[in-house]
């Protein structure tokens, strides 16, 4: 009873004003005025890892960032030594959801847990990459705006709009016959708050094409996870944004018939028979390039279909409920058994034609996806996409950057979020440990800030342990 009486005390927690933030067990600390220093920093912005910083925040925003020599630390600062910890910005992701899967190509609604654990893993800033509670979605967007609860800013992502053919995993998923009954759907949605429009596997190019129509006419953006569609007939129709790298690209199947989803691993055989540096490849890479397509990398994703990789933290998997747990675990035991499986070789060329297309000048984004069969949990998932970032070649700060400010760009709001400069808000993430330039791993989170206000990430994670799965 007494754990009962916690729990519940707990949950009612989450939910608070502005003005009760001292009484929110979840704030860390918030203080008017905040001096850290000699922090280990990376802004966000591609610059190099800088040593012994000094960061002044005052309410919400950075008064000031640079070297602890440079910057005068004010009278009335609290101050708070982060000697020997690394600090981020915070970061902002473009390929999250508040359901997680279950069973039999169920998703499971989870707006009660995944934005405290979205924020508690460092994300400040998301976009949901497709809703299947779409209403709990932007309640959710509201309340956190309102101060009611605490989690990342959300921009909202509509329900999938997908043709008519049924998917075994897609029950929860509006089937669109033609045209106009995209155009309706957009109208909705953007009527009841959507920010973005996400295509799915078996639209047509027709429904793309009203799809970017409306939503364009509706100021409002077009991303894809596409099948039917290729990727550069997305391009030729104006799409803003397409998910999962390039392994959701069509393009290189024999004789593709058009507006239909090549059968069985069609799409991987053709993706796996190009070489890393295939120019058939590079072609389609500059024609996003110059059609403006930014990219979503969700590595963290498609690590859990490849042998070999290792498994989801321990902390991760307590979070989920048993039954979860188990399940995932199973499918991962399998999946590590088939070495000679093809997704070993496709992630690897993924990783490589993701760092292709952002060094040749492609808008990079990431996400992280907590979808499969499982492992992919709030919480956790943010710091192993910068790591598999890493992993695919990127700098460390360049990682960061693709995770942060890039996404910032994306959604338009780079003058307020997404690398820490002065004037920006104050998202940054506080990890425990400094690193060294050619780190392959993020140290653990310590805590996470939000427009000045610091989170206890322990704190969120014991809540929501062993409750991943229920709410």
């Amino acid at each position: 009873m007494i754990r009962l009486l916690l729990y519940i005390a707990l949950i009612a927690a989450v939910t608070v004003t502005h003005a009760e933030d001292a009484a929110n067990p979840f704030v860390l600390f918030h203080e008017p005025v905040l001096a850290l220093t000699h922090a280990q920093v990376i802004d966000g912005t591609g610059a190099g890892i800088r040593d012994n910083q000094t960061i002044i925040i005052r309410g919400e925003n950075i008064a000031d960032i640079g070297d602890e020599k440079r910057i005068r630390i004010p009278a009335d600062a609290t101050v708070k030594d982060l000697k020997g910890a690394l600090v981020t910005p915070g970061f902002v992701l473009l390929h999250e959801h508040f359901f997680y899967t279950l069973k039999g190509g169920n998703y499971g609604a989870l707006f009660r847990s995944f934005p405290a654990l979205y924020l508690a893993g460092g994300v400040t800033t998301l976009r949901t990459g497709g809703s299947m509670s779409p209403y709990a979605d932007l309640n959710v967007r509201r309340d956190i705006a309102a101060g009611k609860t605490i989690g990342p800013d959300v921009d909202v992502t509509a329900p999938f709009i997908n043709g008519s053919f049924p998917l075994a995993f897609g029950m929860q998923m509006q089937r669109l016959n033609t045209s106009a009954d995209v155009e309706r759907m957009i109208g909705y949605w953007a009527d009841e708050g959507a920010n973005s429009f996400k295509g799915y596997i078996n639209l047509t190019r027709d429904q793309l094409e009203a799809m970017v129509r409306t939503a364009h006419a509706r100021n409002t953006k077009v991303t894809a996870h596409l099948c039917s569609v290729t990727y550069r007939e997305a391009a030729e129709r104006g799409i803003d944004n397409l998910e999962h790298g390039f392994l959701a690209a069509s393009d290189f199947v024999d004789n593709k018939m058009p507006d239909e989803c090549p059968a069985g691993k069609a799409v991987e055989i053709g993706l796996d028979g190009l070489a890393i540096n295939d120019p058939r490849m590079k072609e389609l890479q500059q024609y996003l390039i110059q059609r403006k397509v930014a990219i979503t990398s969700t590595l963290t994703i498609f690590e859990t279909f490849t042998a070999g990789r290792p498994m989801a933290p321990q902390a991760a998997l307590d979070l989920l409920i048993p039954e979860l747990r188990e399940a995932y675990v199973n499918r991962y035991t399998l999946i590590a058994r088939d070495a000679a499986a093809r997704w070993t070789s496709l992630l690897r060329k993924n990783m490589a034609w993701e760092k292709q297309f952002h060094d040749t000048g492609g808008l990079l984004v990431a996400g992280t996806d907590p979808t499969g069969y499982g492992g992919v949990i709030a919480g956790f998932s943010a710091t192993r996409q910068v790591e598999l970032l890493i992993e695919a070649g990127f700098s460390l700060p360049d990682a960061v950057r693709v995770a942060s400010l890039n996404g910032a760009k994306y959604l338009g709001r780079e003058t307020n979020v997404g690398s820490l400069v002065v004037g920006k808000r104050a998202d940054l993430v506080a990890f425990s440990a400094g690193v060294k330039s050619d780190a392959t791993q993020l140290p653990a989170i310590a805590w996470s800030m939000k427009g000045g206000t610091a989170y206890d990430r322990g704190r969120i994670l014991e809540m929501w342990k062993g409750q991943v799965g229920l709410q």
